[in-house]
């Protein structure tokens, strides 16, 4: 059994690994993520392009097995769960969603959870169509916000969940995207009470620093800021971004440079819960619209993660809480899973800072 970790490390899910009917529609029969990431190409020279899995391979995650060794290779890490990814497109729509089920109708793997709330618009940004709406996100009102909450109850109650004073950790992509947020966040306050908890510990997710403070102010329980866009504000005028974004000119940036970013004054305050980052590459997805932090290693992610440690070892246990992003979101080239590059090497990392 792996010792005790000093950091409730929990790492962002992605369940996009496995067949369905909307897919094989939209991108062709058979697709995953796996098909960006197999056919992704260098688009420049030391560019490390394509990503190849290695320990757990090209997996489908309608596989028992593959998420029980996932469940492995991170809590002998440090980590103690994963936030799944949760697709509730509003009218009681879900995408994605037979991975969480089964492992919460199925007790396995007996590893903690929480949910994320993936809540935005799906657009045709894969084959470069990003004006088509594939499923539009809404927010019908009280009957489906309800709906909404009837249907993770289940979740919410399984000993698994993970939990902060008692109350279910629910974090949120796009906090701003909710139209009514108050009538949201009251209701679902007012369901949990009466589900029998002391309510939801709601987490909003933002990519800019400056929203930390208003978010707070709105009710939520935390922030959640990735940092991985900081160094970019730094390094380029608001024009040049514009630009940049207007003629989808190639973002690369030196993860030696944009890691001194991804951590600030701002995650020593309690409710503030720091990112660690181990690498990003948005191309597989999205070609030259891509944004690169590369040349990534063990040796930089070991800085980072310490950086991000000084910075939340004073806050008390439940509250010294650090998301990682990403556990396995391959597509983005952002994830902790073995690579034929580096195998294990920043699981390892997390075990040797973290675990006692």
């Amino acid at each position: 059994m792996t010792r005790e970790s000093k950091v409730r490390l929990i790492a962002s899910y992605l369940p996009q690994f496995y067949p369905i009917p909307e897919n094989d529609l939209w991108w062709g029969k058979g697709f995953t993520e796996w098909t960006n990431v197999k056919k992704a190409q260098p688009l420049f020279s030391g560019h490390e392009q394509p990503r190849i899995p290695s320990t757990l391979g090209y997996y489908d995650l309608r596989d028992v097995e593959v998420r029980v060794r996932q469940a492995e290779m991170a809590r002998a890490a440090g980590i103690e769960g994963f936030c799944y990814w949760h697709y509730w497109f509003g009218n009681g729509r879900r995408i994605l969603e037979r991975v969480f089920d089964e492992v919460v109708k199925s007790g396995t793997p007996d590893f903690p959870f929480c949910l994320g709330w993936a809540n935005e618009t799906w657009s045709g940004v894969w084959h470069g169509a990003t004006n088509k709406i594939l499923i539009e996100q809404l927010y019908p009102g009280k009957e489906d916000y309800t709906n909404h909450y009837n249907y993770l109850s289940v979740a919410f109650h399984d000993e698994r969940y993970i939990k902060v004073d008692g109350k279910p950790v629910f974090l949120i992509y796009k906090p701003d995207q909710i139209p009514d947020w108050d009538q949201f966040r009251d209701l679902w306050q007012e369901l949990a009470i009466k589900d029998g908890f002391p309510g939801i510990f709601f987490i909003a997710q933002t990519v800019n620093k400056e929203d930390i403070k208003r978010l707070l102010a709105q009710g939520y329980d935390a922030v959640n800021p990735v940092r991985l866009y900081e160094y970019e504000k730094v390094k380029h005028s608001r024009i040049r971004r514009g630009l940049n974004n207007l003629f989808n000119e190639l973002r690369v940036f030196e993860y030696k440079d944009a890691m001194k970013y991804f951590t600030d004054e701002e995650d020593k305050l309690l409710n503030c819960i720091p990112t660690i980052i181990p690498n990003w590459d948005h191309s597989p997805r999205s070609g030259r619209r891509g944004y690169i932090i590369h040349h990534s290693t063990p040796e930089l992610f070991r800085e980072h993660v310490l950086d991000v440690w000084n910075n939340i070892q004073h806050k008390q246990d439940q509250y010294r809480i650090s998301f990682i992003k990403s556990w396995n979101e391959w597509g983005e080239s952002n994830y902790l899973e073995p690579d034929i590059r580096y195998g294990d090497a920043y699981l390892q990392v997390l075990k040797e800072c973290f675990v006692k």
